[in-house]
């Protein structure tokens, strides 16, 4: 039995089915009251300073933290959130899909009290969960500005472009960010890469095979006299003619030969 199907016995009772719904719902609430002015959104934001000052609360409530848009913006990726969230509980199983989510979690915390000041949201953690997707159904499509259909997995290049800028020029804190976000990512889909390289590394050697195969047939000659060995590709106007015991023969040697 596999170290995950250990843990997976020993702490499955305490998985929370339907986890992206209540995400969503959390974050509907807040957005909701913070858009009524009821409440200041930036409390809830992981803050390791204020952590460390008493307000332990911001270590689970950024989960919460809602996207920054337009309200119609705000629905759609709500609703990508779940519907993506739910196709990866339904592929992993309820357990697997929290323990995604929980790595892709204490990653983030961990980087954040590197800097205790800066403020985290769950922006980046919430892209892993939307590359996993990608990476299970790359030909999903989706309406992109509800217009253009578009194959989820050029969306998901370009957001891996995107994660590789900031890489390359962002500051320590985002850089950091980014690689404790898709830190889940590459830890439950590594194996599965490194096998695609492999396939896809296979599928190309036997291709190039193939090919070379084809063109070496391809450049056989049909007829070649066993005497002189001209052939029909180095004399294309030449006639071969073959013997009773199908010995090729060119017009020069080709005396006794029935014609080819």
């Amino acid at each position: 039995m596999s170290f995950l199907n250990r843990i997976e016995r020993a702490l499955g009772r305490f998985a929370i089915p339907n986890i992206s719904l209540y995400l969503v719902i959390g974050q509907v609430l807040f957005w909701s009251v913070g858009f009524l002015g009821q409440f200041n959104l930036e409390l809830i934001k992981l803050v390791p300073a204020a952590v460390l000052a008493g307000e332990a609360w911001r270590v689970i409530t950024f989960l919460f933290y809602p996207p920054s848009s337009h309200p119609v913006f705000i629905a759609f990726a709500w609703y990508l959130f779940w519907m993506m969230g739910s196709s990866l509980e339904s592929y992993w199983g309820v357990f697997r899909y929290n323990l995604f989510l929980f790595v892709g979690w204490a990653l983030t915390v961990g980087v954040a009290f590197l800097f205790p000041y800066n403020a985290t949201t769950n922006l980046f953690l919430a892209g892993s969960v939307f590359l996993a997707f990608a990476f299970l159904n790359p030909d999903f499509e989706m309406m992109l500005f509800f217009i253009l259909p578009v194959k989820i997995k050029w969306l998901a290049l370009i957001q891996w472009a995107g994660y590789g800028y900031i890489l390359a020029v962002g500051s320590n804190p985002e850089r950091l960010a980014v690689l404790a976000a898709i830190g889940n990512f590459f830890l439950f889909f590594s194996g599965e890469i490194f096998q695609r390289i492999k396939t896809g590394r296979r599928r190309m050697e036997h291709q190039s095979k193939v090919t070379a195969a084809r063109a070496a047939s391809e450049n056989e000659p049909r007829h070649r006299c066993v005497v002189c060995g001209k052939t029909d590709l180095t004399h294309p106007r030449e006639e071969f003619r073959y013997s009773d015991d199908d010995q090729c023969y060119c017009s020069e040697h080709r005396s006794g030969a029935k014609k080819a």
